[in-house]
């Protein structure tokens, strides 16, 4: 199943109970001897006020409205609200909840959701913040990479080490860093770079390495740095403050890759459209909508998303950082997508701290600062949960464990009558040396048992494991706002299923039933009169009499915008641009305005002299089924869900506490 589109559509589907309203973030204190009363049945299910509110509050991110929401909004949602109900109950006595596939979905978005609940959450906002901080700045540093051999003894280690506190002394006695970065260095780079890795900011190097290059001053040599890769010796070159991102706008004249035709061509004209914007930079945005093969941004002016350091192409990146004034323009630059010229619009500081938070979190996630994490998580789950440990059983097997091969630690435990011993207990719950065998097996082909330390990796992963699972059911029991929005992408999986089951693939599917449904309201589907017609809209004016007096006795004919270009664009590929087609003229911006039934005429629109030749016009007309089968498709989409909210409502006793609704309409208002 596709999630990022499972996910789309929970959103949309729980948003759209409460649309109409954006009530405050609402909170019910429940008494914790008394029961709570349900807000509505549905066939025997207990539905709880709880879950509306829940829903409903879930709005005000997405709208701020003052006011208090009205009587009618409120039974608005609540319907809204019932239908969602229904088709989950629908999903629910059908077995969708019961399917292999459902079961999978479900757990990947858990393991998503329970994060923001977790004891690790709250422990990482010291390193959240920290590089945060060092985001604010950017550094530039050289390195030199020393790896060891494979299998590495301790008299490699050692051999490396001095190697590298050898180069570091020279380097600080004067010789060229970067030199003995070219003649000694592991990284492949160097040979390219000479150690240089350019600007970089937090999160962009690994823990260690990153630590040691912002604890740097400028100029300054590290000692030998430990990591995953080797030894590195670190000099930093210069640091500065973060430029932080900037919007531009591009226009872009594509080229085809191993077409020298191709690419003269779109050299001529990159340099001619840059000219024209020498002479007057205000025509930007004209001269981007007319000329600019980006489809994307070529009606905007242009404009692309904010953009920061490492984010973009390395020739586009360097050539807008280096624009200075906003509404400064580039020279034309070319990248592998043709050649661009590019405006500087504005530019931001790094966003705030609470933007970049989960970015920053997701990606410390992945860093080697979450092994530091952990290690606090876990000693706050040993407490909270009253771990404890068996060391003499743990002693005893590490003893046997040591070099010998899963296989064989398995059966020299079995015959020592060890796998029903209690490694450690959490909660009461006794986890024993089978469960812990059990444990390798599930991780056998990821972890490499012949070893103390690996069987001591192995063994904080299964405690860690066991922890984290007693946390989870934990947070199950007694997390309010983790067991509502658990029971929300529960249902929202579930609705997507009986959606696409019963709607959408039906409509898609069902090619009788369009037609049929197509023929039920043909009236739906018309056209507006519509003209086929030529718009030429002028570039450059000095070519408007020549164009004028060239299409002036021309009636429209299927060949005549490819005349007009052989006679003007090959050699003037700015003069004009050409729309040619069958359009609805009374809803065309430009053929609205003018006189249907005169076949040539020129007007004045913003600011630009525009042609416009006339032929057939065909009157108002049913659409043919083709034309119009995606609008179909919706409508009849539409019907279905219509259709099956009915039947539901058929098959399914709906009995609401109206004691309760009225309460919870007067906690909502604030009465």
């Amino acid at each position: 199943m596709y999630y990022p589109m499972i996910r789309k559509y929970i959103w949309f589907s729980i948003l759209a109970i409460g649309f109409s309203c954006s009530p405050k973030a609402i909170v019910v204190e429940e008494s914790q001897e008394q029961a709570p009363i349900p807000l509505m049945i549905i066939g025997n299910e207990e539905i709880l006020s709880d879950e509306f509110l829940y829903l409903l509050s879930k709005n005000r991110q997405f709208q701020e409205k003052e006011e208090k929401i009205s009587r009618q909004e409120f039974e608005e949602n609540l319907e809204l609200f019932i239908n969602y109900k229904l088709k989950v109950k629908e999903a629910e006595n059908l077995g969708l909840d019961t399917l292999e596939e459902f079961r999978r979905e479900f757990e990947v978005f858990k393991d998503d959701l329970i994060q923001p609940f977790l004891i690790k959450n709250s422990l990482q906002q010291g390193e959240l913040m920290k590089a945060y901080n060092r985001m604010k700045e950017v550094v530039k540093a050289s390195h030199i990479l020393l790896q060891f051999p494979n299998n590495p003894s301790r008299e490699d280690t050692i051999a490396v080490y001095r190697m590298a506190q050898k180069l570091k002394a020279e380097a600080e006695s004067g010789a060229d860093f970067n030199e003995l970065a070219l003649e000694y260095s592991d990284d492949p780079s160097a040979k390219e770079n000479k150690g240089n890795l350019g600007y970089f900011t937090a999160l962009q190097m690994v823990h260690q390495f990153e630590d040691a290059a912002y604890a740097l001053g400028i100029g300054e040599i590290s000692d030998p740095i430990l990591t995953n890769f080797g030894y590195h010796i670190i000099k930093v070159e210069d640091k500065k403050p973060n430029p932080g991102e900037i919007k531009v706008s591009h226009i872009l004249v594509r080229t085809q890759t191993g077409d020298p035709v191709s690419e003269e061509r779109a050299l001529r004209k990159v340099g001619e459209i840059y000219s024209e914007l020498q002479k007057a930079e205000s025509i930007w945005e004209e001269v981007c909508k007319m000329y600019s093969e980006d489809l994307a941004s070529k009606n905007s002016g242009g404009t692309l998303p904010w953009i920061s350091l490492g984010t973009v192409i390395p020739d586009f990146e360097r050539v807008a950082f280096a624009l200075n004034e906003e509404g400064e323009i580039s020279p034309p630059v070319k990248t592998p997508y043709g050649y661009h010229i590019i405006r500087l619009e504005e530019r931001r500081p790094i966003a705030s701290f609470e933007e970049m938070e989960q970015t920053i979190k997701s990606r410390i996630l992945r860093d080697s600062r979450s092994g530091l994490i952990q290690s606090q998580v876990t000693a706050i789950q040993k407490s909270r949960y009253s771990f404890e440990e068996n060391g003499s059983v743990l002693n005893e097997i590490q003893s046997i464990i040591n070099q010998q091969s899963l296989n064989s630690i398995e059966e020299t435990l079995k015959s020592k009558n060890l796998t029903d011993s209690t490694l450690f207990s959490i909660e009461n719950e006794k986890k024993t040396v089978g469960d812990y065998l059990k444990f390798l097996e599930e991780e056998k082909g990821n972890v490499r048992i012949g070893s103390k330390n690996s069987f001591g990796n192995s063994l904080e992963r299964f405690i860690e494991t066991s922890l984290n699972r007693t946390e989870e059911l934990d947070l199950m029991a007694n997390n309010k706002e983790y067991k509502l929005l658990l029971q929300e992408y529960r249902d929202g999986i579930l609705l997507f299923s009986l959606m696409n089951e019963r709607v959408w693939q039906k409509a898609l599917m069902d090619s009788i039933g369009q037609i049929k449904f197509y023929e039920d309201n043909k009236g739906n589907y018309t056209w507006n009169e519509r003209v086929r017609a030529l718009i030429v809209t002028m570039g450059k004016e000095e070519y408007s009499n020549s164009v004028r007096r060239f299409l002036s006795d021309k009636k429209y004919r299927n060949d005549l915008s490819d005349r007009l270009e052989n006679t003007f664009l090959l050699n003037n590929p700015l003069a004009f641009n050409m729309d040619e087609g069958l359009f609805e003229w009374e809803r065309h911006p430009i053929l609205s305005r003018i006189d249907p039934s005169k076949e040539f005429q020129e007007i004045k629109w913003d600011g630009k002299t525009i042609f416009i030749i006339l032929g057939e016009k065909i009157p108002s007309e049913i659409k043919k089924f083709s034309e119009t089968r995606g609008k179909v498709i919706q409508d009849y989409q539409q019907y279905l869900e219509k259709e099956l909210v009915a039947a539901l409502k058929n098959n399914y006793i709906i009995r609401i506490n109206e004691d309760e609704k009225n309460k919870i309409y007067n906690l909502v208002v604030g009465n």
